[in-house]
C-alpha cells in the first residue's frame, strides 16, 4: 500500500507541474481563459488591474472548491485533490517569484496556445486517471462524472464554457476565440490521453494446444486468461480459444511467443481501454 501510495503521489506531483508549468508561462501571460480556476484568476487579475495576481486568486478559488471536493468525492480522491490544489497555487506562487513574466514568452499566440492546451491537459489526464485533479473546476468535473455518465471530457466542457466566455467581454474577440478554441481542443484531448494511458491488448487465440500458451500468460505475464472449447466451421476438427487482457507491452511478448510455440494459431488483437476486473480497473 505504500508503494502504490508513493507512486500515486509521484504521478500528482508530475501532473501537477505539467499543468503550472503550461498555465503560467503560456496561458497567464497571454489572457487565455479557457476554463478553470486558472481561467478565472485570469479574469480577476485583469479586472482588478493587477491588485490581485492570478496565482493568489487560483488559490482562494481553489480552496473553497476543495471543501466541495470532499464532501462530493470522498476522503481519499479529496487528500490527492488538496495535494494537487495545494502544490499548484505553490508552484505558480513560485514562478511568479522566481520568474516574474510582464509579456509571453514569444510573439506567436497560436503558438503559446499549444503550449497552454497541451501541457495542461496532459497533466490534468494523468491525474484524472488516478482519480486526482489540481482542484478548481475540476473537481465539479469530477463531481458530474461520479454522478451522471458523462465522460470527463463533456464534464470538463460543461463546466468550463461560461468562464471561456467571459474573456470576450475582457480580452476582446481575438482572445476570446482563442480561449474558446483552447477549451475544445483540451476537452478532446483530455479524453483522448486518459483512453492512451489505459490502452491495453485483448486477444482471441484459436489454436490446439492451449496448455503452453496458458502457462505462459499465467507464469510469465502473470496475468489471466479464460478458455473454451470450439469447433472449426469449416474443417470440423476441435480447437480451443484462448481470452485475455494484458499491456501493450505484454501482449508483444506474447504475440512473440505463439508465433514459435504454434504459428498455425489463429490470433485477433484487438485494442480496449475500459477494462473492469481483478488486475485492471475495480
Amino acid at each position: 500500500m505504500l508503494k502504490k501510495t508513493l507512486k500515486e503521489y509521484a504521478w500528482i506531483t508530475l501532473g501537477t507541474l505539467l499543468v503550472a508549468i503550461g498555465v503560467y508561462f503560456f496561458k497567464f501571460q497571454n489572457n487565455f481563459s479557457f476554463g478553470g480556476v486558472t481561467g478565472v484568476a485570469v479574469v480577476i487579475s485583469k479586472w482588478s488591474k493587477g491588485t490581485i495576481s492570478s496565482g493568489t486568486a487560483n488559490m482562494i478559488i481553489s480552496m473553497v472548491l476543495l471543501v466541495i471536493g470532499f464532501i462530493f468525492l470522498g476522503k481519499k480522491c479529496g487528500f490527492k485533490t488538496a495535494y494537487g490544489s495545494i502544490l499548484l497555487s505553490g508552484s505558480i506562487s513560485l514562478f511568479e517569484i522566481l520568474c516574474p513574466l510582464k509579456q509571453p514568452i514569444t510573439n506567436n499566440p497560436m503558438l503559446e496556445l499549444c503550449f497552454a492546451v497541451a501541457l495542461p491537459s496532459l497533466g490534468a489526464a494523468i491525474l484524472f486517471n488516478i482519480e486526482a485533479s489540481t482542484g478548481g473546476t475540476d473537481i465539479i468535473a469530477m463531481i458530474l462524472k461520479k454522478y451522471t455518465s458523462i465522460n470527463i471530457g463533456k464534464a470538463l466542457f460543461i463546466t468550463d464554457i461560461l468562464i471561456t466566455l467571459l474573456a470576450f467581454p475582457v480580452f476582446g474577440l481575438t482572445t476570446g476565440l482563442y480561449s474558446v478554441l483552447g477549451l475544445a481542443i483540451k476537452s478532446l484531448m483530455v479524453d483522448s490521453v486518459i483512453e492512451n494511458l489505459n490502452l491495453c491488448k485483448y486477444f482471441n487465440v484459436v489454436c490446439e494446444n492451449p496448455k503452453p500458451i496458458c502457462d505462459y500468460i499465467n507464469n510469465v505475464l502473470h496475468r489471466g486468461a479464460t478458455v473454451c472449447d470450439a469447433k472449426g466451421a469449416f474443417s470440423g476438427e476441435n480447437k480451443t480459444i484462448i481470452f485475455t487482457v494484458m499491456s501493450r507491452h505484454q501482449a508483444l511478448q506474447l504475440r512473440k511467443f505463439i508465433k514459435e510455440i504454434e504459428p498455425t494459431a489463429f490470433v485477433l488483437i484487438s485494442n480496449t481501454s475500459e477494462i473492469i476486473g481483478r488486475g485492471f480497473r475495480a
